[in-house]
């Protein structure tokens, strides 16, 4: 019995080796008699929506040694540090470095360095080629195109979250050698081909992009500010068009020896960060009345409800006034379309609190407010949205007008699109497809529908209350006459540490043309703008810039031309 009992745990373990582990005992007897050179995949490119390469590949080459295989250690240091314009004494050491079977002895040098090494034959070092990332336009749209590591790995923006489709395959040569690494005389060479990476086609316009970085750094320069930020969108799919965080650096030359700097200038504002909207919100609670007051909903003011004309409401105790003083005769009593023109915040605070709490969460709920937007791109923030049962009548009332909430431009940009796109909410997106270099598609992005926010006729009154804003309000500093632009500006004070910080503001302006249906959808956030820091002067006027440029780049016609 325990002779037999001894013959089966033979067997279980002959067993084992022979079939459980024979692909791990392959691997391990190849690895000790071969050496491998690798081959490296062509990256996939990146391409904007017309074909336009934002981010290629430049042939370079990569020098590695395996000590164990180097006959001249002092010769080849010689030639290396020469040929490579590296010390000899760095070069020697990795030459005579034991420790490690292979080490990298120089990466991305020239293609003619590379021959030079081949041609002197040294033996135990060796070259392959190792591509160098490339971007043409330098810093343009840079936080959304992202980055590689130096093994070619994405690691920011697109070349991170595309990095599974764009990275493809590496191949390898393999050459049989001795136990130390040395190639066997007469053996013969394995090779296992790479796979190239797929491309990838985003949804930006390069032209689009330029001219809205060109209009953004322009105030960002005269207004002396913290940072300037615009994303601009096609409200009818939420497909990304131009994306623009100000400070910025080029793509060419990383700046990876500042940390922090990099950390900073590389961060995607547009997608990670939160702040308060200020009066840019009130697109948003205007929506609701209007739709509830179509809807027949008794407590929803009508539209043509005359607010009271007192610049202040007093909400459990605390006064929440408007921006203006009322003495100018413009803030008498007005209907919303002229609260909106004034951005008058007590008649948003009478919206917000006529609504109610649940009706006007479940709003903002659809709106997609404190909550992803799913837009394919990491890191993105979900906003900050009190949660509704903590919500007292104060804090409802300054949501009405864009405080005590938080957003991203993106989060804000989606919504409104939604808003006067007919009520339509979708998956915002900046890659449009992924494709093959022999040109077929793998991926393509799809319209996708999540919610419904308002009626189409709701949304179609509201677009046309934001282009009297731009005609005859806040927002005239973006009228462009014969286009229709419509639009909300927006003026908020920063908070720190729970108070307001004296001094310092953000200027925005979100605005959309034609009014009647919407092409483009621009939001423009200027933080901290010196001088002159109101939404109307600072904000409004570089939208406007942006309108006239993208004009000129589609070539549009007024609309009164029957276009």
């Amino acid at each position: 019995m325990a002779i037999a009992f001894i013959f089966c745990l033979f067997l279980a373990r002959f067993f084992y080796i022979q079939v459980i582990w024979e692909d791990d005992l392959h691997y391990l007897a190849l690895d000790q008699w071969t050496r491998e050179i690798p081959v490296v995949a062509g990256r996939g490119k990146i391409f904007d929506r017309n074909g336009e390469l934002l981010a290629g590949n430049s042939a370079a080459y990569s020098v590695y040694a395996r000590a164990n295989a180097v006959t001249d250690a002092a010769g080849g240091a010689n030639l290396l540090s020469a040929a490579l314009g590296v010390s000899y004494d760095e070069v020697y050491r990795k030459l005579t470095d034991k420790s490690r079977s292979e080490i990298t002895v120089v990466r991305h040098t020239e293609k003619s360095v590379a021959e030079r090494i081949e041609g002197a034959n040294v033996n135990g070092v060796y070259y392959a080629r190792d591509d160098k990332r490339i971007y043409p336009f330098g810093e343009l749209a840079c936080q959304t195109i992202g980055f590689t590591a130096f093994d070619l790995s994405g690691t920011t923006g697109v070349e991170q979250y595309y990095n599974s489709y764009l990275a493809g395959t590496n191949g390898e040569i393999l050459f049989e050698s001795d136990l130390v690494g040395v190639d066997i005389a007469g053996a013969t060479a394995a090779y296992l081909p790479a796979e190239n990476g797929l491309n990838v086609r985003l949804t930006l316009d390069y032209r689009i992009q330029a001219a809205a970085e060109e209009a953004m750094a322009k105030v960002y320069r005269e207004t002396n500010a913290k940072r300037a930020e615009c994303i601009v969108l096609d409200p009818n799919d939420f497909s990304v068009l131009a994306m623009v965080n100000l400070p910025s650096y080029d793509l060419n030359d990383i700046p990876r020896d500042d940390m922090q700097r990099l950390n900073d200038e590389s961060r995607n504002r547009i997608v990670s960060d939160i702040y308060e909207p200020g009066s840019t919100f009130k697109i948003i609670t205007a929506a609701a009345n209007i739709e509830e007051t179509l809807k027949g909903n008794a407590s929803a003011l009508a539209l043509n409800h005359v607010y009271p004309s007192s610049r202040t409401r007093t909400v459990d105790g605390t006064t929440i006034r408007c921006w203006s003083d009322h003495s100018n005769g413009k803030h008498s009593n007005q209907t919303l379309a002229e609260a909106l023109n004034n951005s008058c915040n007590p008649c948003f605070v009478d919206i917000a609190l006529s609504l109610g709490k649940e009706t006007f969460y479940s709003y903002l709920s659809a709106f997609r407010f404190g909550a992803a937007t799913g837009v394919d791109f990491s890191g993105e923030a979900i906003g900050m949205l009190l949660p509704e049962a903590s919500v007292q009548n104060c804090d409802l009332a300054r949501i009405g007008f864009g405080q005590t909430i938080a957003v991203t431009p993106l989060q804000l940009a989606a919504a409104c699109a939604s808003a006067v796109n007919g009520g339509y909410y979708y998956t915002p997106h900046v890659v449009d497809e992924i494709f093959s270099d022999d040109g077929s598609v793998r991926e393509k992005s799809q319209k996708s529908l999540v919610a419904r926010t308002v009626s189409e006729k709701a949304s179609e009154v509201l677009a046309s209350m934001l282009e009297g804003v731009v005609r005859d309000g806040s927002g005239k500093k973006a009228y462009i006459e014969g286009y229709r632009v419509a639009g909300k500006t927006g003026t908020a004070q920063k908070y720190e540490n729970g108070l307001i910080a004296q001094g310092k503001y953000v200027s925005s302006f979100i605005g959309f043309f034609p009014a009647n249906a919407p092409r483009y959808l621009a939001l423009v956030v200027v933080d901290e703008p010196q001088g002159s820091y109101y939404g109307s002067t600072v904000a409004a006027p570089c939208a406007k810039e942006i309108f006239e440029k993208i004009i000129a780049i589609q070539d549009l016609k007024p609309f009164a031309e029957g276009v």
